[in-house]
């Protein structure tokens, strides 16, 4: 689990209905079926209408990328390019073959067996390069649809209330029951409101900052392959491939650095 998935959306929808019950209100005035069906039911048709089918199927697969804590550790495939590198230099780019099986990082994998297979620098570029660019488009889908229901939903949410407020003027005839009819009312617009700014927006989000982590280890990898292939010293290639680390990460690996070195 994504703890900061967790805690966001526990402080978010806390921080909403914790205000709303200390202004006296209850949960029963909140739940209000139709209002729901209306909001939900409307976005989430939107949604589908506005993507093919083959994107729709892909929702389970960002969810699972939303709460699911992955760990991209950028210093250990550094550090394993690093060695790699230091292996090619000293028995040539056919020893590499033997370590394929052990290497975790699929994309890294890949990108190896190019190099063992002497495939051209320009050619391997381009083939790794257009595999990054795929993995972002695949991704991309992921927070258009999030961000399309961050937009529906408010929308959904005004047209429930303006038919709730249509309701309501057909019973102007009963002034004892407006009051809860028109609270009622405003229910889809809360409803609209908060799912997009709560849900699908943070969701989108979500998907996007993975993503563009994810986009960050893999052109490291990308570098590093290329830097195997040429042949650079491993310690260039160490330095070179630092300056695509995340600040925190650049700082813990300086201070890695500075310990080895006082060793």
């Amino acid at each position: 689990m994504d703890i900061a998935t967790l805690i966001g959306l526990l402080l978010g929808f806390g921080g909403l209905l914790g205000g709303f019950f200390l202004e006296g209100g209850t949960m029963r005035m909140l739940l209000v079926e139709t209002a729901a069906l209306i909001v939900f039911g409307g976005t989430f048709g939107a949604v589908i209408l506005s993507f093919t089918m083959e994107e729709i199927k892909t929702v389970p697969y960002f969810l699972k990328v939303i709460f699911a804590d992955k760990k991209i550790d950028y210093l250990t495939v550094l550090d394993s390019l690093v060695e790699t590198a230091d292996k090619a230099r000293r028995e040539g780019l056919l020893s590499l073959e033997s370590q394929l099986g052990e290497i975790g990082n699929p994309f890294l994998a890949r990108g190896l067996q190019l190099v063992i297979d002497g495939t051209d620098p320009e050619l391997t570029r381009n083939m790794l390069e257009m595999e990054i660019e795929a993995y972002e488009k695949k991704e991309k889908v992921g927070f258009e649809i999030f961000m399309a229901a961050g937009g529906f939903a408010p929308t959904m949410g005004i047209i429930g209330t303006v038919m709730g407020l249509v309701h309501v003027l057909s019973s102007i005839s009963e002034p004892d029951k407006l009051s809860g009819a028109i609270a009622v009312a405003f229910l889809a617009t809360l409803y609209g409101v908060a799912s997009a700014n709560v849900l699908w927006i943070p969701f989108a989000n979500k998907i996007k900052g993975k993503s563009e982590k994810e986009v960050l280890l893999m052109e490291l990898v990308l570098e590093g392959i290329l830097s195997i292939q040429a042949g650079e010293n491993p310690r260039v290639i160490r330095e070179k491939l630092m300056t695509f680390l995340p600040p925190q990460t650049r700082e813990a690996a300086a201070e890695q650095q500075q310990a080895q070195a006082r060793m």
